[in-house]
């Protein structure tokens, strides 16, 4: 099936904007944040996949909490819970730059049809084997490997979909509401997994994820394929994945956002470590205790997915400033004397890593070139994804030897500390200094260019963490 009419690659948004210094772009298409929260709903397509993901979302968690379960009653054994989270993020490890390059060389929608397809069979097989209780613990293995293997394309390929679904302009707004979509679904999953796990088992759990791949399905069967900003695939050629890395290394807005993101997911995004620790060891409160931590760290998570989609620009300045007011806050929580004060710290700690999440996300795609966008999709996420299992042993170490406050106020310290050594060295590169005054009587500190010409001097208090000059520029003008 084909994604468009012979469209050739759609240009990323145009970055240059008077208001901003000579050697960073402005904030993509700044009308998006006039247009509403939910303004990426009146793209048709747009709308088809949102709605698909909706229920597919859903059908995931409910996945996620069954598949745990199960393993934990087949084996009685926490090590194989972790083994069965491993072997689904394994495959990204090992093949996500890989899937980058593939999906830059495939069509979107008949990928990812093929991608659902996939990962729809696996549950129904799951679900086959359990409810027929033939199930044994190498099966739930199996299918978690199978469903990591899926995701290699698949996550990257439904990352820049949303870009040929909406276009430029509201590329901002459509990946929130993704984040919003996901934390919503986040909310429902799990307990919609507990009722049936407790009321008819978890094999029912596994079939009804299986069938809720047909909305998505369905939502790209019914697209429209000429009002698709479609992109034209990249040939075949070697060097491929050299070249997708070198495009990187050589731009600093994508370069140290994957960097930072890579410091917060290994170090400070560990929560079911830190959470679990403050629940049992710190405040003796079991696992409902557990379970109110994490709900209000989604109900957080949604509010700002929402307000994201509300701003409609993606700023690296303002990911800096989450990302330091992310870790500050974890330090915060690390001291919090009580258990109500630790909870309701979990809100705006969700709130600034779904900010961090979404900043970082929208404003990697609007800095890519659309060829090369999978293979930078597929490193961002293979970072981001990758960070945690490589970080929980480190931070598990800590919090088993020094206690939950001291495991959670280093990865809050971490987090904090790279984002102003990162935001620092996006200043030097874009020949930057810190200004400090004063503004109707309030004290102001900003970032200012070095050089006081007519064009740089008037726009760094809007203007986002900066990159060399022509970093950035028309889809299809970059070859590494």
């Amino acid at each position: 099936m084909s994604t468009g009419s012979g469209a050739d690659s759609a240009p990323a948004p145009d970055t240059h904007d008077p208001r901003d210094t000579p050697a960073g772009p402005a904030a993509p298409d700044r009308t998006a944040r006039r247009s509403g929260m939910f303004s990426s709903l009146k793209v048709r397509n747009y709308r088809l996949f949102f709605t698909g993901q909706v229920v597919s979302n859903i059908g995931t968690w409910m996945q996620r909490i069954a598949q745990d379960w199960l393993v934990l009653t087949l084996t009685a054994s926490s090590a194989a819970v972790g083994i069965t989270t491993a072997l689904q993020f394994l495959p990204m490890l090992l093949f996500g730059l890989y899937g980058g390059v593939l999906v830059d060389r495939l069509r979107k929608r008949p990928t990812l049809l093929f991608t659902q397809s996939a990962m729809a069979l696996t549950s129904l097989a799951l679900a086959a084997l359990t409810l027929t209780g033939r199930v044994e613990v190498w099966h739930v293995y199996v299918a978690a490997f199978a469903t990591g293997l899926a995701t290699v394309v698949d996550n990257p390929a439904r990352q820049s979909f949303v870009a040929e679904l909406v276009g430029p302009g509201q590329l901002h707004n459509a990946v929130s509401l993704n984040s919003a979509n996901f934390q919503s679904a986040r909310l429902v999953g799990p307990a919609v997994a507990g009722l049936l796990i407790t009321g008819v088992g978890t094999g029912w759990a596994f079939f009804l994820n299986g069938v809720s791949f047909a909305a998505p399905i369905a939502g790209l069967l019914m697209m429209r394929a000429r009002e698709l900003h479609a992109v034209t695939p990249s040939p075949r050629g070697k060097g491929q994945l050299r070249e997708g890395l070198r495009y990187v290394a050589g731009r600093p807005e994508l370069l140290w956002p994957i960097v930072l993101v890579g410091f917060i997911g290994t170090f400070a995004f560990n929560f079911p470590v830190y959470l679990s620790a403050f629940a049992d060891d710190v405040f003796h409160g079991g696992a409902g205790v557990y379970s109110l931590f994490n709900t209000l760290m989604a109900v957080g998570s949604l509010a700002g997915a929402l307000l994201a989609a509300r701003r409609g620009t993606a700023r690296l300045r303002l990911l800096i400033m989450a990302a330091v007011a992310f870790g500050a806050l974890e330090i915060v929580a690390a001291g919090a004397p009580t258990l109500w004060l630790f909870a309701l710290l979990m809100i705006p700690i969700g709130l600034f890593a779904m900010t961090v999440n979404v900043t970082t996300n929208t404003s990697i795609q609007m800095a890519t070139d659309p060829a090369v966008r999978g293979r930078v999709m597929a490193l961002y996420m293979m970072v981001f994804l990758g960070g945690a299992p490589v970080g929980a042993p480190i931070v598990g170490w800590i919090t088993d030897t020094y206690g939950a406050r001291v495991g959670l106020a280093t990865g809050g310290a971490i987090a904090a500390l790279a984002a102003t050594v990162i935001g620092l060295v996006l200043a030097r590169v874009g020949n930057l200094r810190l200004s400090v005054g004063w503004d109707g009587g309030h004290p102001r500190m900003r970032f200012v260019p070095r050089t006081t010409d007519g064009a740089g001097s008037n726009g760094m208090a809007g203007a986002p963490a900066p990159v060399p000059a022509g970093a950035v520029g028309r889809g299809g003008t970059h070859r590494s």
